[in-house]
This record gives structure tokens, sequence and C-alpha cells, in this order.
């Protein structure tokens, strides 16, 4: 499916990175699915990801896969994701960005991150506005340790996934315009299990997929 859809936008398959989802998922299953070819692995939340990636459960795999947290991240549990996670792709403030930055020093790591950027309403939804994106890219791309490597997007569910188009084509869009700006912004992270093809026509360069892989979650 992320081929077909990469060859409707014209673009070559290896512009796209999947990323599986594990929130909820158990060790064995992660097991298999690094054992099919699947490299990287988002998280949502900080203390389940520390309890796969450093408890033991998943401790032999760690020199095999990345790890990326997807999740809102909370201030107090910055230290604890610099140390596990390759990339976070929630930062949503200068405050955040300030706190990675500072406790990524102190292991002396630079820190890869993206900017969430919330293109909706809707409450329950974590990022940056659009009005003040451009300052927080600008602020952030000069802390020393954070690696600035692109943009996130969460749109509202749509059961038809082409209502969630206009989310995904703004989200290019405001890349677009960082970069007219003089900012590098490789990274498109948007798209999930109903609606990733249609990301990828929009020019998503990394699509988490959860439940279309390892099936409904149990909360």
């Amino acid at each position: 499916k992320m081929a077909h859809a990469a060859m409707r936008a014209g673009r070559e398959l290896s512009e796209v990175r999947l990323l599986a989802v594990t929130k909820t998922v158990d060790a064995d299953l992660i097991r298999k699915a690094v054992n099919i070819g699947l490299r990287k692995f988002g998280e949502n939340r900080v203390q389940e990801a520390q309890k796969k990636i450093v408890g033991g459960e998943l401790k032999t795999l760690s020199e095999k896969v990345q790890w990326h947290l997807i999740g809102h991240l909370q201030k107090n549990k910055v230290k604890t994701a610099v140390a596990l996670f390759d990339q976070i792709q929630s930062v949503d403030s200068l405050e955040l960005a300030e706190e990675i930055d500072s406790q990524s020093a102190k292991i002396g790591k630079q820190q890869r991150v993206l900017i969430q950027v919330k293109l909706s309403e809707e409450e329950t939804k974590h990022g940056v506005a659009e009005k003040d994106l451009f300052d927080l890219v600008r602020k952030a791309a000069i802390l020393p340790h954070l690696k600035l490597e692109g943009l996130m997007t969460l749109p509202p569910f749509f059961d038809d996934p082409e209502r969630a188009r206009p989310y995904f084509r703004r989200l290019s869009d405001l890349r677009k315009e960082a970069e007219k700006k003089g900012f590098r912004l490789p990274g498109l992270s948007m798209g999930m299990s109903h609606d990733f093809e249609v990301a990828i026509e929009e020019g998503a360069t990394m699509v988490r997929v959860g439940t279309a892989i390892f099936g409904e979650r149990s909360y």
C-alpha cells in the first residue's frame, strides 16, 4: 500500500519510512516485527517505552532498532526521554525544546527532534499553533544539542481518509514556507493506519502505523 501510494504521487518508496507504533504491543510481538525487518518503532508514553527498552524485555534489540517518541512529552520526563529515544517527534514549545537541549547537553547527545504542529481545533490534540511555528523553528534551530529534522502533525480522525488530506497538504506547505525562510526541515511525519496512503500522496517521509500491523490495541 505504501508503494502504490508513492507511485500515485510520482515518488520513490525509498523516500518514505515506516514507523511501527508499538503502544500496548508486547515484547514478543515486537521481536517478531524485528525478525521480519522492521527497524523503527514509535512509543506514545515514556514510562511504557522505558520498560520495553531498558527494562529487559527488548534490551537485546537495542543495537538493531531505533525508538521514536510520538506522544506528548511533559517536561518532568525529558531527562528519561532523552536517554531513551533516537528521535522525539512531539516538541511543541520553546520551553520543552530548551529542556531537551539542556538534558541532552548533560549526556553529550545531540537529540533529533521534530516539531509537532497543531492544525485542528481539537482540544485533545497537542502541538504548536501554526501562527507560532516559525518563531519556534527559528529559536529551536539554534539550540546546540538539538537536531531539528522536520515537522509532525496529527489531524482529526475521519472515517473518510480523504478528509485528512488538507491537513497533510498544509503541513507540507508549512515545510516549504520554512525552507524559503532558510530552515531545512526534511522530515514530515504524518499519516497513521487509516490515512497513511493519503499522507504519502501529500509528501509524508514517515508514516506512523500501529493497528494495521499489530491489530487493534488493548487499552
